[in-house]
């Protein structure tokens, strides 16, 4: 059962890179442990919505922003960068594993947040790869080089990492782009799983994905939140003829 309390609100949240605006006027709450999913056309804002949350676009010098993101009542600027990022974490569409064993890559968070104790971590690294769905597959060979994995192993050995430095919150950009079917399923698998503890936010083109894992989904198209509704309300009967459209394959 999803909590109507919201973990992070935007109010009036508009994004440029330079003169070019990229959000305009975005007002939306996004509730504890669940899953939102994001929709919509290419360059309609999804990912810079996405990375907004936990300020990665300030990385680019060109970026400004204007308006409000609150994360549980708090104003997001008043929160430090390390804070904010171990707290909202983020998968990508491609795996970006490190060169390392599989157990380093899930240790590697925590040891950087201070973590020192060896059974702590050990802890850490096994139940963040149980809540994975990978343990049974790597629990035999954490001590290998994480690059063996398969693309879809990798993609969960990513979410294993970020739920080890313990966030509320996961981002997902596209994170099933390069996966086979089986391998997103399983990724589908894990989030499902997930969102008994976790916020969970994905952004992707593929809508079927959306309504197979989402509990709300909004619809994003031109910069602009065109609405968010339960999953099943806003595929079956939208209340914007935009929606439809792009629903049924008229346009995107």
């Amino acid at each position: 059962m999803v909590e109507q309390d919201a973990i992070i609100k935007t109010l009036d949240l508009n994004c440029f890179y330079d003169e070019l605006q990229v959000l305009r006027n975005i007002n939306l709450e996004i509730y504890r442990n669940e899953i939102l999913g994001i929709i919509g056309p290419a360059n309609s804002g999804k990912t810079t919505f996405l990375r907004a949350l936990n300020r990665l676009n300030s990385l680019n010098i060109n970026y400004r922003q204007q308006g409000v993101i609150r994360f549980e009542g708090q104003d997001a600027t008043q929160i430090p960068d390390s804070v904010l990022r171990r707290k909202i974490g983020i998968i990508f569409a491609m795996p970006q594993v490190l060169p390392i064993t599989i157990y380093e890559n899930v240790a590697y968070g925590p040891r950087v947040h201070g973590v020192k104790d060896g059974q702590r971590i050990d802890a850490l690294v096994m139940e963040s790869l149980q809540k994975a769905y990978l343990w049974d597959e790597v629990k035999d060979r954490l001590q290998t080089s994480a690059t063996k994995l398969s693309g879809g192993q990798q993609q969960r050995l990513c979410i294993a990492r970020t739920l080890a430095v313990e966030p509320d919150v996961i981002l997902y950009d596209e994170p099933c782009s390069g996966l086979d079917p089986i391998s997103t399923a399983r990724v589908e698998d894990a989030m499902q799983q997930l969102s008994q503890q976790y916020t969970q936010i994905l952004v992707t083109n593929n809508t079927k994905q959306a309504a197979r894992v989402s509990h709300r989904t909004a619809f994003f198209l031109m910069g602009e939140l065109v609405e968010v509704d339960n999953t099943q309300v806003l595929y079956t009967n939208p209340s914007d003829k935009r929606t439809d459209d792009y629903l049924t394959g008229k346009f995107g």
